[in-house]
């Protein structure tokens, strides 16, 4: 059996950053574990420093199960490099190229409304983009083959020829 996975994000407003990837992902807040009823109780057992708030951190998940737990915690330091790892948002739907590139741009226009940046597009195949906290991640369009079997979808980039 695979191991599940969380995505963890740091940042300066948890708020902000859950409110953004709720709004991309279709996410929603992830409720406390049992038996606590509050975040604020749950955060209590740890027995934080006074100036820890449950607003330092936000708990998101996918309503559908599918997707991995995001947790969002704020940091006293800001974001100074490149992401080794980023997310890929794949938009669905089949079609020409240029449809598939035209709900890649609805997608990303969207994101735009939400908080989020473009930083550089990649000939009508993917859009890079960083969230509020400038994040980078990608949109583009989901695969049209259905994965076979047993085997991981490919979603790589198309590869960039430097001269």
């Amino acid at each position: 059996m695979a191991a599940r996975i969380d995505l963890t994000f740091d940042c300066t407003d948890a708020r902000l950053l859950a409110e953004f990837w709720k709004t991309a992902l279709g996410y929603i807040d992830e409720p406390p574990p049992a038996p606590f009823r509050t975040r604020e109780e749950w955060l209590a057992q740890f027995d934080p420093p006074e100036d820890d708030s449950a607003d330092d951190g936000a708990w998101l998940c996918d309503p559908d199960g599918v997707g991995p737990r995001l947790s969002i915690l704020k940091v006293p330091e800001r974001k100074t490099a490149k992401n080794r790892l980023h997310l890929d948002i794949r938009v669905p739907g089949h079609g020409s190229p240029d449809e598939r590139w035209a709900r890649i741009r609805a997608e990303s226009e969207r994101l735009m409304r939400a908080g989020g940046k473009v930083l550089e597009e990649f000939d009508r195949h993917h859009i890079l983009m960083a969230d509020p906290e400038g994040n980078e991640f990608c949109v583009g369009a989901a695969s049209s083959e259905a994965p076979v079997s047993g085997a991981c979808p490919s979603g790589g980039h198309a590869p960039r020829v430097i001269a």
